[in-house]
């Protein structure tokens, strides 16, 4: 086999070990075998017309051509003609299939079904990819380019699924970049001679230090950089968004077009947050309404509970609708109010999530907001944030009665399959103390109940900010036993107890309804920020409890009227002895001082936090941030600084001695013709200086000054080439600067920048690295072969 088609071989492995990355994406999977296929056939068209030979561009076009008419062939043969040929009908059908595929993509979580949409996507995204990766690596023979389009595809798809196994996928694209660097070394290694490629004179010794020394040698830089890949991440600053985080950096940031909203973990920091002593104001609103004591300010709910944290599901956002649809699962039959609030926001107060009361029917607000369906939610969009927004909110104040909850139906099977979804990790102990608290309850409803009264009064738990958030699937199991913690470790052990007895829960973030004012407004501090679980009720929606002591207030529809009963009788709830709602709208305005000793007063929540972000953002975030930022500036700019010094180094200060004079005017005329090739006019090395400097005065069309010093420069070169004692020239670096200067004027606006931005002679780096590659090589072989020579004689002894 060929050298070439051993690169095409290894250009296409590549591209499939890189595209292994998406398979977590969809299920099944078996289009993988497909897009190989496929891969094949593109590879082989692309070796033989490399074959016959064709330039190179055209080489490319007949690949790209086969690629379309087998996509036509696999998924549009009826609108194409005589099955294979594309035509208007082909591109339209095209274009359905990967819309629907973009619909199919925001409606399903991961993995999605492989409809063929999705099919087209992935299989074509693929043939797109592996013609790069070929085009780049094996027509045009530059192995290392042809990495970025494989990082693009292994980007996009580490990017959607974030599995455990996202490791696994890295190494498989990053063993594949390796192979397609090495195939591609040893064809140019073997073209060199025969100790690099060519098979050796004579069997034996030479024949390990032959083709081996290279390829080990590639075995060990392969190696190498795949360490450092690996390693270097860990050492890096993380950049992950969070709930925690300000505005564009949170889970919200949408994509403009539709797209994801990401997964956060709200535990990031929420205990030092709630310890924070500052309690200032984050919005004030004011309603139509006297009834606020159940306007919990809604940001964001977290439904997807892995055993290690609640957050946020990837779900499809769309553009804001001009009224929200009715609340899913809500009944006509369910008593409900309209209302109207204006919020005006604090101008430091920077987050994603737009803080609303809950279930909203219509929000008017100005800027780039995108709004997910199934949590009823806003999410800025291009960085857009809270920070000073005004905006009013039409929301509805729903009021169920007991009645109505208890004798709630069950919803669909696909719905409370999804949101009664608990892990296997979880611990056996939390099911088990689900099943005891609610023993004898004959519905969800009175479960619920029994629930929240088991956490906010039966239970002896102690409101605390100085726990130890946790992390794990132990970290319920840990609170139920040490029953001490905040709003956070409440709300999350209840909606994983609901779920474990088949009531779909999920975790609301946000903040309780604040404190009046004089001017009648509402204020909404720090300490206001509270996280509660919702619990969902065929008829009625999701429904709001209350399971933190002293935080909040308790729902209505949780409380009976009849005190001393202890068990309810259906459809009353169970007796909440001392769950009566406050007459104080935010529990941070009665904390007793036993209950400051006690460190369980009301403190600032990581929600609110995210507003300080503006004043203290961590150091190694924004040293993260600005060497990212120098990189993507400085990599296109290093031609230009690679000029930039060695002009400074050439043209600089030398020594007295003959030897310094003879290399510091070859250098000064090395960097005359280096900025003559940058301007357009190659160098010649077959020809003199004398008649080098004549062809640059004559295609630079210099001027009589920079003519003069061109051929100053080239006259002390011949002296220093062919006169026995070279003596110094004086004004060289003046002659250079002149030359440089003549040359720019006479070049036009594009020119200029060319030389300046895009140096032709900055290939000498690439030449220089060949040859000292070539050298290291030479000299690898020539130290085996010397030991080769004398280990006999060492056996013999």
């Amino acid at each position: 086999m060929s050298g070439r088609a051993r690169l095409a071989l290894c250009a296409a492995a590549a591209t499939l070990m890189a595209a292994c990355a998406l398979l977590p994406l969809v299920d099944p999977a078996t289009w993988i075998f497909q897009a190989a296929f496929l891969v094949a056939v593109q590879t082989g068209v692309g070796a033989l017309t490399r074959r016959v030979p064709l330039a190179r561009p055209l080489t490319l076009a007949v690949q790209a051509l086969v690629t379309l008419m087998l996509l036509t062939l696999v998924f549009a043969r009826q609108q194409a003609v005589i099955g294979i040929v594309p035509g208007p009908d082909v591109f339209q059908h095209f274009g359905v299939l990967l819309q629907a595929g973009t619909d199919d993509v925001g409606r399903y979580s991961i993995p999605a079904p492989l409809s063929d949409g999705i099919r087209l996507m992935l299989v074509g995204g693929v043939l797109v990819i592996g013609l790069a990766v070929d085009a780049l690596a094996v027509t045009y023979r530059s192995a290392a380019p042809a990495g970025l389009p494989l990082l693009a595809l292994y980007s996009v798809a580490a990017g959607l699924s974030g599995g455990g196994a996202a490791w696994l996928w890295f190494l498989l694209a990053a063993a594949g970049y390796l192979m397609l660097l090495l195939a591609e070394g040893r064809d140019r290694l073997s073209q060199w001679g025969r100790v690099f490629g060519g098979a050796p004179s004579t069997p034996g010794p030479d024949l390990a230090g032959g083709v081996v020394a290279p390829v080990r040698t590639g075995r060990r830089i392969g190696a190498v950089a795949l360490g450092i890949a690996l390693v270097v991440p860990l050492a890096l600053p993380s950049l992950d968004g969070g709930l925690l985080d300000g505005a564009g950096t949170g889970v919200g940031t949408g994509s403009g077009g539709g797209g994801t909203i990401s997964a956060v973990n709200p535990l990031v920091s929420l205990r030092d947050s709630l310890n924070v002593d500052e309690d200032r104001q984050v919005m004030s609103y004011r309603t139509n309404t006297d009834d606020t004591q159940d306007l919990y300010l809604r940001i964001v709910s977290l439904d997807d509970f892995d055993g290690t944290a609640w957050k946020p599901a990837q779900r499809h956002i769309e553009g804001v609708p001009d009224t929200f649809p009715t609340p899913i699962g809500l009944g006509s039959d369910v008593q409900r109010a309209s209302i109207q609030t204006r919020i005006s926001a604090a101008d430091w107060y920077a987050q994603d999530w737009l803080p609303m009361p809950y279930p909203a029917s219509k929000v008017d607000i100005k800027g780039s907001w995108r709004y997910e369906p199934v949590g009823r939610t806003l999410v800025g969009d291009h960085g857009q944030s809270t920070r000073g927004a005004q905006y009013e909110v039409t929301s509805l104040i729903v009021r169920p009665t007991a009645e109505q909850l208890a004798s709630a139906p069950e919803p669909s099977a696909a719905f409370k399959r999804e949101f009664t979804k608990v892990p296997q990790s979880l611990p056996p102990v939390v099911a088990a103390t689900a099943r005891k608290v609610t023993e004898g309850s004959s519905n969800h409803y009175e479960q619920a109940v029994k629930l929240q009264d088991y956490f906010a009064v039966s239970g002896n738990f102690r409101y605390d900010t100085q726990v130890q958030v946790g992390s794990g699937s132990a970290a319920i199991a840990r609170f139920l036993k040490e029953k001490e913690g905040f709003c956070v470790h409440f709300s999350f052990a209840m909606a994983a107890m609901a779920r474990t007895l088949g009531i779909p829960a999920r975790v609301a973030v946000g903040f309780t309804p604040g404190s009046p004012q004089a001017d009648g407004s509402m204020s909404v501090g720090l300490r206001d920020a509270h996280a509660w679980p919702e619990l969902y009720f065929e008829g009625v929606g999701w429904t709001r409890f209350e399971p933190t002591p002293n935080r909040g207030t308790v729902p209505q529809y949780t409380q009976t009227e009849t005190p001393g009963n202890d068990v309810p009788s259906v459809p009353k709830p169970t007796l909440s002895t001392s769950t009566a709602p406050s007459t104080a709208p935010s529990a941070s305005e009665s904390c007793s001082v036993q209950q400051r000793k006690l460190q369980a007063c009301p403190s600032e929540s990581s929600l609110a936090a995210v507003g300080s972000h503006d004043d203290n953002w961590p150091w190694f975030k924004i040293l993260g941030l600005t060497l990212a930022g120098l990189l993507v500036l400085g990599v296109p700019l290093l031609p230009m600084l690679w000029r930039m010094r060695i002009r400074a180094v050439r043209l600089g200060g030398h020594g007295r001695t003959e030897a310094d004079t003879a290399a510091y005017t070859l250098e000064a005329w090395q960097e005359v013709t280096d900025t003559a090739w940058d301007y357009g006019i190659a160098p010649d090395e077959s020809q003199t200086p004398r008649r080098s400097a004549a062809r640059i005065v004559r295609l630079g069309s210099l001027d009589e000054a920079a003519s003069a010093s061109v051929h100053r420069v080239a006259a002390a070169v011949e002296q220093v080439l062919y006169a026995p004692r070279p003596r110094p020239v004086a004004g060289l670096a003046d002659d250079a600067h002149r030359i440089v200067d003549t040359l720019r004027a006479s070049a036009g606006r594009t020119g200029r920048l060319r030389a300046l931005l895009l140096p032709r002679s900055a290939i000498r780096v690439a030449w220089a690295a060949a040859a000292n590659w070539a050298t290291l090589t030479s000299r690898a072989r020539a130290h085996r072969e010397t030991l080769l020579r004398r280990r006999p004689s060492s056996q013999n002894s």
